[in-house]
């Protein structure tokens, strides 16, 4: 009897650990010694060899020592597409590259820290296949890089389905609403013909479209000198690149993006007050652009 208790008092103990353990937004890959360039060309070709589709990459901030990769994988693209309250934003993860003292950096979004803040009701759900999604994905890193360490800050695995940064502050089910349409190719033509004009400082990174779901997500780089990603980026810390580039996310006729004050707090966890404050005009400065992109 007395090793039965001490069995179920050993799994309760177990299950709890496993419930509440932390997870952080990013895990390093490795350091190299070749250029941003380089790197770029070897992580594009990796995840090419390995089934993965790359949708886009850029330098944020227009700066040659910062890289993202945007890419994703039909097994991840195909299921968050299920999840009608904007799943589609977790199709697309990013690698982060970051030049700093002749070495570079390779980072990537964690998928388990994403998937369970951008699928609040429905990771468990589909959780084998973004295990599996997972695995695979630092499977085929592990050339790129040895040491898979998580950084970037950390909140306990669940609590990221009810995130937010502060009370009173946005969580993930409070979009900011940018523009409605008289039809959906009418929205995916309107942003995609601002975005090809650069409207606002902008660039086109990627775009991810399910036609038969009418869902299309457009990932935009911020390139604005006076209040895009080279304003906020050195403020917050650019070795979390991988975060960028924002998010639009067109469902039906309906525009929407995540509230700045939620998604720069779950990529950034860590924020002291302080240093938020000094991007307090970011959030702002992110809707009006991305609005502008709707009209």
């Amino acid at each position: 009897m007395r090793h039965l208790i001490l069995s179920a008092l050993a799994i309760i103990s177990i299950n709890f650990f496993s419930n509440s353990q932390s997870l952080s937004p990013y895990i390093k890959v490795g350091e190299t010694s070749k250029s941003v360039q380089e790197a770029t060309r070897d992580v594009i070709q990796t995840l090419k060899d390995n089934s993965f589709t790359v949708l886009g990459s850029y330098h944020p901030s227009n700066k040659s020592s910062l890289a993202v990769i945007a890419f994703t994988r039909d097994d991840l693209k195909n299921t968050v597409v299920k999840v009608p309250d904007r799943g589609a934003l977790a199709a697309t993860m990013k690698i982060g590259l970051v030049q700093k003292n002749g070495k570079v950096t390779i980072s990537y979004t964690n998928p388990d820290y994403i998937l369970r803040a951008y699928l609040p009701k429905n990771y468990n759900s589909y959780k084998s296949t973004f295990v599996t999604f997972s695995d695979n994905l630092k499977k085929a890193l592990s050339p790129l890089g040895n040491e898979f360490s998580s950084f970037g800050g950390s909140v306990e695995a669940d609590k990221l389905a009810s995130y937010h940064y502060k009370i009173m502050m946005p969580y993930f089910t409070d979009p900011i609403e940018l523009n409605e349409f008289g039809s959906f190719e009418e929205g995916v033509n309107t942003i995609t013909k601002n975005l090809e004009n650069k409207k606002g400082n902008t660039v086109l990174v990627y775009k991810l479209i399910y036609n038969n779901s009418k869902v299309a997500v457009f990932g935009v780089g911020l390139q604005s000198k006076d209040d895009g990603e080279s304003y906020f980026l050195p403020k917050i810390g650019e070795d979390h690149v991988a975060a960028l580039p924002y998010e639009i996310i067109l469902q039906g006729t309906k525009a929407t993006m995540l509230h700045g004050k939620y998604r720069i707090a779950l990529h950034w966890p860590e924020l002291t007050m302080g240093t938020f404050m000094k991007i307090m005009s970011t959030p702002g400065d992110i809707e009006d652009t991305l609005e502008a992109l709707c009209e």
